[in-house]
């Protein structure tokens, strides 16, 4: 069986994104085990049912990578207690025509950093809600990530001992998770 194919989204259309950053470094630390790529939202048009007949070449491009995965990653951002903006413009975007919806059925893993004492856990808590009533099994467990500067270290690695084992357990599970749906949806 090939490898599972993982999509990497991240939440932020900052260049230097510190979730971007993060979301290299658990690219990083799923290792062999997962095909992933990280897809582009920050060349979307904002949704609009007026483009649906003419969808643009980004949004095909999109929805066509999101679909063609097994599995999901998101690593976001928290803006004002909630999720950014350009990520719920790409949820739109992969949820339209419901009947292409590109969230339903898979199998996805939040997580996200931020200077806060409680990361992005509000943000993630609605993020969990809009992908669950889409589709997505979200799997459980909770992964908010305080950053610190010396967070990540060059390479993509996880600096800190206890962080990177937390996240490879979180990151294990989810590949678990994700690989047995995957080989049951094959089976049946």
């Amino acid at each position: 069986m090939s490898r599972l194919k993982v999509a990497v989204i991240v939440g932020s259309n900052r260049r230097e994104s510190i979730n971007r950053k993060l979301a290299k470094a658990l690219v990083r630390l799923m290792g062999d085990r997962s095909e992933a790529q990280l897809i582009r939202i920050d060349d979307l048009p904002m949704y609009n049912l007026d483009l649906e007949p003419h969808r643009p070449e980004t949004v095909n491009r999109f929805t066509q990578e999101v679909a063609s995965a097994d599995a999901l990653l998101v690593v976001t951002p928290e803006f004002n207690r909630s999720l950014p903006a350009v990520l719920k413009n790409a949820i739109d975007w992969g949820s339209k025509p419901v009947e292409r919806n590109v969230w339903k059925g898979k199998v996805a893993a939040i997580t996200g950093t931020s200077p806060g004492a409680i990361g992005t856990a509000i943000g993630q808590q609605h993020l969990r809600q809009i992908l669950g009533v889409l589709g997505s099994l979200v799997i459980g467990g909770e992964a908010y990530i305080t950053f610190k500067p010396d967070l990540i270290e060059d390479g993509d690695e996880i600096a800190n001992e206890g962080t990177r084992a937390f996240l490879q357990t979180y990151l294990d599970n989810f590949l678990t998770v994700a690989t047995k749906l995957r080989a049951a949806t094959i089976e049946s």
